[in-house]
């Protein structure tokens, strides 16, 4: 009988912890599921991106920018003018100007003209090929107070000498726009762009999944080059 009296004593304990455990461990429970909850948010929210569209994954890279500078060209310019002033009605008083003036111009592309027209994807060769618009070079920057500045004449007046820098200055400007459209600068600014656009388009598509995924890079005009054959 005690025996069976012990055995009654201990199965109420029992039943009594079973409910216990459960009620302490209810509160971890939910906490590791909000961490595991959270955890698959933020991986969907950064690091997720849906499969079969690599256009649209290289879209992204641009979508958050509306001009990319790709290029800079820093370089000098020569300008020369002449002035004349006349006394009495006699052409008498002769000056001449020469400056040299450091120019710079940046070569950007207008990333508001990529759309999905300008992107093939290439699924078994992992190919993206990409269509740029031309460049756009900005108006020059003329450091005038850098400028070196040379005058010749006996007797230079205000006025003769502020046409002058004007003259020059309107003369230095159209010199650094002729210069920024050189044929050897323009394929320099062009190397970089397709570079620069490489490189911002890579990454999101290995991201993606695309382990061995590809850039070609043109421009309006130019021939796609060919596949490398293995």
């Amino acid at each position: 009988m005690k025996t069976g009296e012990r055995l009654d004593e201990i199965e109420p304990a029992v039943s009594r912890e079973r409910p216990l455990a459960l009620v302490q461990g209810v509160p971890w429970m939910i906490v590791i599921a909000l961490i595991a909850l959270a955890a698959w948010l933020g991986w969907r929210a950064f690091f997720y991106q849906e499969e079969g569209d690599p256009v649209g994954s290289a879209m992204l890279a641009f979508e958050k920018q509306n001009s990319l500078t790709v290029f800079s060209s820093r370089f000098e310019v020569v300008a020369e003018s002449e002035d004349t002033r006349g006394v009495l009605g006699m052409p008498v008083l002769r000056s001449r100007q020469a400056m040299i003036i450091p120019a710079s111009v940046e070569y950007r592309l207008d990333l508001s003209q990529m759309g999905r027209e300008r992107m093939e994807w290439e699924p078994e060769a992992q190919r993206l090929t990409v269509r740029l618009p031309q460049l756009q070079t900005t108006r020059p920057n003329l450091d005038e107070a850098q400028a070196r500045v040379f005058q010749d004449g006996v007797f230079i007046t205000r006025d003769a000498s502020r046409d002058l820098s004007r003259n020059n200055s309107q003369q230095a400007e159209r010199k650094a726009t002729e210069f920024a459209k050189n044929p050897q600068v323009l394929a320099l600014a062009r190397t970089a762009a397709k570079e620069a656009v490489r490189q911002n388009l890579a990454i999101p598509l290995q991201v993606a999944g695309y382990e061995r995924a590809n850039v070609s890079v043109t421009f309006d005009g130019e021939e796609t080059p060919a596949v490398p054959t293995q």
